[in-house]
């Protein structure tokens, strides 16, 4: 799991910013959004320009230079902070399997990686800087040429994704979990435009998926439970590229479908891909749904067993219904800290924490 983020000079956060899910408080209801003494789901809420996508951009740049995923053009337009062009963006993540601790570190130009470090239950494996590239375990020999040659290529390659391609390291290796853990990142959003990060390598149609798969029904079950709304398809055939709504002699489900139902129907086809998924982050989740739909399909999600977050505005959401107040990130200032660290009041499960944020009960 993922258990802190820090990122510097990236976009909007020119100063470094810092993101901790490592520490969460002992509260004795909706214990399954903790998971092994990690954060596993959460909301993260701010003001409009405070960096909640720019959070979730900077945590997927890590799949940037070690997968072969989709990327996305939002990841490579301008990353370094306007005010400090010509500093390198740093990048920091902590991961926890099991009793395993791996820290990453890397900072990048608009060239590529410049410096980069990984270190293991606290002792670095190798270290790259400078243009020096230093291995500190035998476990990965390397001599004098290679080294030089990946410190001073001109591709700028990942010394970590040079050893997974080149070492025969066991499956529950610590960095093969690592390499697992980082191909099943998975970012989306439907916004103002559509896309994803990660996890996939190509983008499909989303109503060709669900028919291809046999999914039809399933599918209308899904809106009915989520939202309530009844939709009655046609039979598909293999071949069809689109659902036809049963009405008359049948409507093409995009001409009657709402920008919610749209939206809803983006989410379906990723719930149906998640089996393998290791950390997925949705940002604007909710940006065409009714309070009560957003409710009801944070609760559906929060049930995947992977690491997921989502970004909203929606403070119907902030309720000990719903998550806890360790689990409720406020992101703002070039901070993001849960609810239980911006106040000195103590939460408890009958707070109206919703009414205390609008209050301005909270201080980041």
């Amino acid at each position: 799991m993922l258990t802190k983020f820090a990122v510097k000079n990236y976009r909007g956060f020119s100063d470094r910013l810092e993101w901790d899910l490592s520490s969460p408080s002992n509260y004795s209801f909706n214990t399954d959004a903790i998971n092994d003494g990690v954060v596993k789901n959460g909301i993260i809420y701010g003001p409009n320009g405070s960096g909640k996508s720019n959070l979730s951009l900077a945590i997927f740049d890590i799949i940037l230079h070690l997968t072969q995923k989709q990327k996305n053009i939002h990841q490579l337009d301008t990353i370094v902070n306007v005010f400090h062009p010509t500093d390198w963006v740093s990048f920091e993540y902590t991961f926890r399997f099991e009793q395993n601790v791996i820290e990453y570190f890397y900072s990048k130009g608009m060239e590529g990686i410049e410096k980069e470090m990984v270190a293991l239950n606290g002792v670095p494996l190798f270290r790259l800087n400078n243009k020096e590239l230093s291995i500190l375990s035998a476990e990965f020999p390397m001599t004098e040429e290679v080294k030089q040659q990946l410190a001073t290529s001109g591709n700028k390659v990942s010394v970590l994704s040079y050893i997974w391609s080149v070492y025969p390291l066991a499956s529950d290796h610590p960095l093969m979990r690592l390499k697992s853990f980082v191909e099943g990142m998975l970012l989306f959003w439907n916004h103002e435009d559509r896309g994803f990060a990660g996890f996939d390598e190509s983008i499909s149609t989303l109503e060709e998926f669900i028919i291809a798969n046999g999914y039809v029904e399933d599918f209308a079950d899904f809106l009915k439970s989520v939202s309530g709304q009844e939709f009655k398809f046609k039979e598909a055939r293999v071949g069809d590229k689109q659902l036809i709504c049963d009405m008359g002699e049948g409507v093409p489900f995009q001409k009657v479908r709402s920008t919610g139902t749209s939206s809803l129907t983006l989410l379906y086809f990723w719930t149906k891909k998640l089996s393998n998924a290791s950390f997925v982050m949705i940002d604007e989740f909710d940006a065409f749904y009714h309070y009560a739909l957003s409710f009801n399909v944070c609760k559906r999600l929060f049930r995947l067993p992977c690491q997921l977050f989502v970004t909203s505005h929606n403070t119907y959401l902030m309720s000990n219904d719903l998550l806890r107040p360790d689990c409720n990130f406020i992101i703002n200032h070039n901070k993001i800290k849960p609810l239980n660290v911006c106040t000195d009041k103590e939460l408890r499960w009958g707070n109206n924490i919703e009414k205390m944020y609008r209050g301005n009960a909270f201080e980041v």
